[in-house]
């Protein structure tokens, strides 16, 4: 019989599919739930169990994972008679590796507290692709032994492992994160269209531009996007624009200017009012392409 704790995973989608089937690489029980049954499938066919409703997978757990889009889906999991909080037993862990406001991992750290379980916001960057390679990095907030029990699994899902600080913290960094990388897909943006507008090899130029100061992960990971405008969904701009009301917001409560940021999340607000929300974040550069009248399809 296997040491490793059982695992209920609530929420199988570009993320959340990947991330659950390393874990069972890596030997540990996984049972998930998720809303798409097609996905259901899919994680009986990597060796999971598949669960009927979020009551059913937590209910065995010894640590519940939810990967949902958003605040008001953690909560939907999270709260009611038929939430994580009412099902799971005293002493899971529950680690909520979304992207959702502070306050909201603040606020279900409280009420799971009150119930006996122990808590971890730990939102993740990297994308489809380093969840598929398990390579994410991991911000995490919490208590320190929690964190220290929960380090194993990280290491089957990331390879960058940081707590930031007590709950919250980890969606703290996780907004920031969001907002380095939004501020640099759109320059990336902006480059490759002043370079195909000046008659430039964009392959070659992103190249060497790669090898210099101006490189980035971005960069690296979403030059091929650049190159053949295949826009399918790593990180979609519908997520990314929820991402960045999380950061302006946070920023304003607690003072802190986003002269660039707020510039930036008002452009990703505009593409995704034009019809693009669900093509991935690099598709900011079809923005530029319409502002330069460059459009390219």
């Amino acid at each position: 019989m296997s040491t490793l704790p059982k695992i209920a995973w609530i929420g199988l989608g570009i993320m959340g599919a990947p991330m659950a089937e390393n874990l069972l690489k890596a030997g540990y029980q996984v049972t998930g739930h998720t809303l798409e049954q097609e996905k259901l499938e899919r994680l009986a066919a990597a060796g999971g169990t598949p669960a009927a409703s979020v009551a059913e997978a937590v209910r065995e757990a010894d640590v519940v994972i939810t990967m949902v889009p958003a605040s008001p889906q953690v909560e939907a999991v999270a709260y009611g008679p038929e939430g994580i909080l009412e099902n799971a037993r005293r002493g899971a862990l529950l680690i909520d590796m979304s992207s959702i406001t502070p306050q909201t991992s603040l606020d279900l750290a409280t009420a799971a507290a009150e119930r006996g379980i122990r808590v971890l916001d730990a939102p993740v960057s990297g994308g489809e692709a380093g969840a598929i390679e398990a390579v994410l990095s991991i911000m995490v907030g919490g208590q320190q032994e929690d964190f220290d029990a929960a380090r194993p699994l990280f290491e089957a899902l990331g390879k960058t492992i940081v707590r930031c600080g007590p709950h919250g913290a980890g969606q703290t960094v996780k907004a920031a994160n969001q907002l380095i990388v939004a501020v640099n897909i759109q320059a990336c943006a902006e480059a490759v269209v002043f370079l195909e507008k000046s008659g430039v090899d964009l392959s070659a130029a992103l190249d060497v531009l790669g090898g210099g100061l101006a490189g980035s992960t971005v960069l690296a990971r979403k030059k091929d996007t650049f190159l053949t405008r295949d826009f399918t969904p790593g990180f979609r701009i519908d997520l990314h624009h929820k991402d960045m009301g999380i950061v302006t917001d946070a920023a304003r409560a607690v003072g802190a200017a986003l002269p660039v940021g707020g510039l930036v999340a008002g452009l990703i607000a505009a593409l995704r009012a034009q019809g693009d929300g669900d093509l991935d974040h690099s598709a900011l550069l079809r923005g530029v392409e319409r502002l330069s009248g460059h459009t390219t399809g």
